[in-house]
């Protein structure tokens, strides 16, 4: 989503509220529909499985897993209440049968221990304070051999000019997450960019002894 002259949304992205929230909210579905096909594709979420969308937005990606991959339940948590409120108006269809959409902080996520077999991250983790404590969490409830995707459109710290134009951004360059994914136990299955752009997908796997 462009910038107007104002910057007006500039202070919105962490954590979107009141009316210019919801417009960017609105935004961010409709912008972003083409990176979330773009991570999903030939990405296999079997029937039974139960994903988490961590900073989930407006709502969007739950929206296209939910059709997409039959018999699974998605869900979803975000740090700001706008955003929990029209990912599940975006959802409502689903609300109580394969969805549960509520507010958390992806510091300290409201599940239990392995309560999911793949956790998703679409265009968050430049907000995320403390990454290895986030991705801790999202080890934790992730099963043994859980799957935990990553898609971003940038990796490129040099691109700085949003860091600076967008309060608490911080670009992460692929390697980086990789390391610090490595580190907290996780294995790499794939590190993969889309061709022409800056995009990218990390897929981690919780190691079976963690």
């Amino acid at each position: 989503m462009g910038f107007g002259a104002s910057n007006r949304f500039d202070t919105q992205f962490r954590k979107p509220r009141g009316f210019r929230g919801k417009l960017l909210i609105r935004g961010m579905n409709a912008g972003h529909r083409r990176l979330y096909a773009w991570g999903l594709a030939g990405f296999s979420i079997p029937s039974g499985e139960r994903v988490l969308d961590v900073g989930c937005g407006g709502g969007e990606a739950i929206r296209m897993m939910l059709d997409n991959y039959p018999g699974t339940v998605v869900d979803g948590v975000d740090y700001s209440a706008d955003c929990v409120a029209m990912s599940r108006n975006r959802n409502k269809a689903y609300l109580g049968s394969r969805t549960t959409i509520c507010e958390g902080d992806v510091l300290a996520l409201p599940f239990a221990d392995s309560a999911y077999d793949v956790v998703t991250a679409f265009e968050t983790i430049y907000f995320w304070p403390d990454l290895d404590v986030a991705f801790s969490q999202i080890a934790r409830v992730l099963s043994p051999g859980g799957r935990f995707l990553i898609v971003c459109e940038s990796g490129d710290p040099s691109e700085n000019d949003w860091e600076r134009r967008i309060e608490g951004m911080k670009i992460h360059t692929p390697t980086a997450l990789k390391d610090r994914l490595s580190g907290l136990g996780f294995l790499i299955l794939e590190d993969s960019r889309r061709s022409g752009s800056s995009e990218f997908r990390i897929i981690a796997q919780k190691r079976m002894n963690v």
